[in-house]
């Protein structure tokens, strides 16, 4: 068994990649990894085993076509987690995200397409949806994205499925809510909060804090791409559910966590395009597939502080480099 990971050195795509050395996947103890990433500023080789007999690691861009076609040639598997991922970097260089995101999706699905790769599995997000007032997602319902980040992810999905459709490519999709977990880069809400709480610095609430998210620990989501790739059905799409809080709520837990008070909250402007709230429905993967999260929300956030506190040199690089 070979796969190929898109965005392996990410913070998503490098959590498959572990589970996958450590032999988290039953079937999967022997499989052959191949890691691809650009390596910008969100990939990071040091997410990633140095040495490991079954991986390989190389450093290219899913937009090139030539060198897609070179290393998908040969695989059995591709999981597809490559993808610019912030909004608010999407709001001022919207091209960049298109580019990879919409272009680099279809580059490598024409790659795996001529590879006659056996199945592949397109990593996306609930932000494609939009924003729900009440009630929540289900995979049928129609595409409604606010921001340049949940417009280019919608453009890859829409082209996923296309080439089930027109080409009998054998690709299924996931829409994830929100992750965290350990190795998640500075820039993300929840290590941003915490790394600024542990050195004494405000953190930067986005106008009154009252916007929702759902929140799945890395490792339940990865969980879930695994067993959509191997279990799920070509041309469906299943949705990934996590624990609703507001941006308040979590920042109440962090400054709890991190022994900090609300003195330290900072309310900036809103951003431009704020969806108020995400909200899926992930019964159909529930039901078909038999996932369920794992990680209890409160002991997840607990163990991400520490992970945090434990590891500064990990992340004082990154967010220097941010900054």
């Amino acid at each position: 068994m070979r796969i190929l990971v898109t965005g392996g050195a990410g913070f998503i795509g490098s959590a498959y990649v572990r589970a996958l050395l450590e032999g988290a996947f039953p079937g999967y103890e022997d499989a052959l990894v191949t890691v691809v990433d650009k390596l910008t500023y969100a990939g990071n080789r040091t997410n990633l085993p140095e040495t490991h007999e079954r991986m390989t690691f190389v450093r290219a861009d899913i937009a090139d076509a030539e060198r897609m076609r070179e290393l998908v040639a040969g695989h059995d598997e591709v999981a597809h987690f490559a993808a610019e991922s912030h909004v608010d970097r999407s709001l001022y260089a919207a091209g960049e995200f298109v580019r990879t995101n919409v272009a680099g999706t279809q580059t490598l699905l024409e790659a795996c397409l001529r590879a006659e790769v056996r199945r592949v599995v397109h990593v996306s997000t609930d932000e494609v949806y939009g924003s729900i007032e009440e009630g929540s997602w289900t995979e049928d319902r129609p595409l409604l994205p606010n921001s340049p980040y949940s417009a280019s992810k919608a453009g890859g999905d829409l082209l996923a499925r296309a080439y089930w459709r027109s080409y009998g490519l054998d690709v299924r999709v996931t829409r994830c809510s929100n992750n965290y977990g350990p190795y998640q880069h500075v820039e993300k809400l929840i290590p941003l909060f915490v790394t600024n709480l542990l050195e004494g610095r405000d953190v930067p609430l986005y106008g009154d804090g009252r916007n929702v998210r759902e929140w799945v620990h890395v490792d339940d989501h990865c969980r879930a791409v695994h067993l959509a790739l191997t279990k799920g059905s070509a041309g469906e799409v299943y949705n990934i559910g996590g624990t609703a809080r507001s941006n308040r709520e979590i920042t109440e837990l962090l400054l709890g966590l991190c022994g900090a008070d609300r003195s330290r909250v900072r309310p900036v402007e809103d951003r431009k395009g704020h969806d108020f709230r995400y909200a899926v429905d992930d019964t159909k993967i529930r039901a078909d597939l038999g996932w369920r999260p794992r990680v209890p929300f409160a002991d997840g956030l607990a163990a991400v502080v520490d992970w945090y506190r434990d590891n500064p040199g990990w992340w004082r690089p990154l967010r220097d480099a941010s900054r």
